[in-house]
């Protein structure tokens, strides 16, 4: 695992990408601005509610991660944050896009990534979102999505970042049949052979029936 971020280290981060493409003017970030955009209820799963210190530490975190810079524009004395994810993991535009929704949103279909970076890139169809996935999948030194197993009921498959420890759970083992004994195994022949001879003496008795309607009914038959 290239980043192994925590949860609220991926919130954080993925908001201040979200910011950046979707709103420039606003950009960079304030501690106070990227708490609110942490806490949204809009294009958030989960919803949460992180407090400043949380947001604080976490920034830090990633600042020593090298994924984030603090600035201070000319003129203002606040501090502000910018990203530097993409320029880290040599990210272009389309990928960019569809890792931050997997980030915000949680795994998702090819259908939902493509209704949900509209705001970010206008992708052409599914074919294309799943050609940068697969890309993405390979990405080198470490993949940063992966395909998961479709779960039953399921129309789609969904993806999901790695940009944090991940392990996709092993499908349930079914619990092992009992052997059965000797004499279950008799019994259970025994039944079957009785079953098979009902059925060739009610074969016979239709068979019979059928010929003495046949012989009623035949015109040929002499008297």
């Amino acid at each position: 695992m290239l980043l192994a971020l925590d949860p609220i280290e991926v919130r954080v981060l993925g908001s201040l990408i979200e910011k950046e493409i979707t709103t420039p003017e606003y950009y960079p970030l304030t501690v106070n601005a990227i708490l609110a955009a942490c806490n949204q209820k809009s294009n958030r799963e989960p919803v949460v509610a992180y407090d400043e210190p949380s947001v604080a530490a976490a920034l830090r975190s990633l600042e020593d991660k090298e994924l984030v810079d603090s600035v201070t524009p000319s003129g203002s004395r606040v501090e502000k944050f910018e990203q530097r994810l993409a320029a880290r993991l040599n990210l272009g535009r389309r990928e960019l896009a569809l890792l931050d929704v997997l980030m915000l949103r949680g795994p998702q279909t090819l259908g939902e990534l493509h209704a949900r970076t509209a705001r970010m890139h206008g992708f052409s169809d599914n074919d294309e979102i799943e050609a940068v996935l697969d890309r993405m999948a390979q990405w080198r030194p470490d993949p940063l999505v992966v395909r998961l197993a479709r779960t039953p009921g399921a129309r789609e498959p969904r993806y999901m970042h790695l940009l944090t420890p991940f392990s996709e759970p092993a499908p349930p083992v079914p619990e092992p049949r009992a052997a059965a004994s000797p004499d279950d195994e008799i019994a259970a022949l025994r039944g079957d052979i009785a079953r098979l001879e009902q059925e060739l003496r009610d074969l016979r008795a239709e068979f019979a029936n059928f010929r003495r309607q046949l012989w009623v009914t035949d015109p040929y038959r002499s008297e």
